[in-house]
């Protein structure tokens, strides 16, 4: 099959991983992809925006920069069109984002099927933190590509509801969540430190929200055996305000930051963690780093919210506390300090889960693939009905 590969991604964050992730894994099942998107994503180095972008972005007013982003739909339609023309696709895959409008209006146009990957309601939030002023444009716009693709590929239950609630009917919407290959996470025993410390592990962009601070304070307060620590793999805004923090409580030896880092190290980076970290999550988000936490076969730790519950489940993949609680966290995380059989049935169950339920990159393929044929055969049949 040949599928034409749509976006406008302009950094090399998760957003990345999960295109890389997908092209590869169509590939590797044997499909032809070709991607379009913005012209400096290649280039772009990890974790780094498109330059250009981001000064426009702090120099002009919002919705100076919200206009420039709509404006923006008209020649990367027009790149598509031309890719379209170029490569005949069978289908064209498309990761939704605002005032992108390319997939929808060039899928109409050669008649062919668009699957619209949808990660977050945009609309709502940016909206939510203040940072979107064309907010009725935006909402509309991104109800529209909603609509007019075949199928709308949310990547959790709690999103597919928001879908369904705007106009798209159930039987156009598939969850898809993220996923993982399972050969970059050979099991491996966690790395012992020095005193016998348990590593207290979170992989990912650091801020404020994900509540790192709370686990610095109770890091610090913790007198009980065996000793813990800390490591922070990522960097973010708000790595130098826990850093100052550790440094303040007394707690720095016990906490290390890595900074960005390469994707190929990741996986004997949370091989080394003895509890992995989940601290926060946003309500419809389906968080990449779970996945690699599973696939690791860590144990982890959770907020209890339904999203999550779709992936995890309490006491037997992962140990799901209440958010609303600001001491269930930590309670959770001395539970498993004190218990070592607790945290080894804890991860190999949630590396089963991975396996039993094909939550890869690989599995993900075969399903964008499969409604893809189904799509196409919908429309041979339309074609040749009288």
């Amino acid at each position: 099959m040949k599928i034409l590969y749509s976006h406008r991604i302009g950094s090399r964050d998760g957003q990345g991983v999960h295109l890389d992730a997908m092209v590869a894994a169509l590939r590797a099942n044997g499909h032809t992809v070709h991607v379009v998107g913005p012209a400096g994503f290649e280039n772009t180095g990890l974790g780094s925006d498109n330059r250009m972008v981001t000064l426009l972005r702090k120099s002009l007013p919002a919705w100076v920069g919200e206009l420039a982003e709509l404006a923006y739909a008209v020649p990367s339609t027009l790149r598509l069109a031309r890719a379209a023309a170029s490569f005949q696709p069978d289908v064209i895959y498309e990761r939704a984002n605002l005032f992108h409008l390319a997939g929808a209006w060039v899928a109409a146009r050669r008649r062919v099927p668009l699957l619209l990957e949808v990660n977050a309601p945009l609309a709502d939030e940016r909206a939510s933190f203040g940072k979107l002023k064309l907010k009725r444009l935006a909402a509309a716009l991104e109800r529209l590509a909603w609509r007019r693709a075949t199928y709308v590929l949310p990547v959790t239950d709690v999103l597919a509801s928001r879908i369904a609630a705007s106009g798209v009917p159930q039987s156009r919407i598939r969850v898809v969540p993220n996923g993982i290959d399972l050969q970059d996470f050979p099991l491996q025993p966690a790395a012992e430190l020095p005193g016998d410390q348990l590593v207290l592990g979170f992989v990912g962009f650091v801020r404020d929200w994900h509540g790192l601070d709370r686990v610095v304070r109770s890091l610090a307060a913790y007198r009980a055996s065996p000793p813990l620590a800390l490591h922070v793999v990522g960097d973010g805004p708000a790595r130098t305000g826990l850093e100052a923090l550790a440094k303040e409580l007394g707690v720095a030896s016990r906490v290390r930051f890595s900074g960005l880092t390469h994707r190929e190290a990741i996986p004997s980076m949370i091989g080394a963690f003895d509890i992995a970290l989940q601290p926060a999550s946003v309500a419809y988000a389906s968080p990449l780093k779970v996945f690699e936490y599973m696939a690791a076969g860590r144990a982890i730790i959770a907020p209890d919210q339904p999203n999550l519950r779709e992936i995890l489940e309490h006491e037997r993949t992962a140990l799901l506390f209440d958010p609303r609680d600001p001491d269930a966290m930590w309670q959770a995380v001395e539970r498993l300090a004190s218990d070592e059989a607790l945290r080894r049935r804890l991860g190999q169950a949630a590396r089963a889960e991975v396996l039993s339920r094909d939550l890869t990159w690989s599995g993900n393929a075969r399903t964008v693939v499969g409604l893809a044929a189904r799509a196409l055969g919908q429309g041979a049949m339309q074609e040749r009905a009288p």
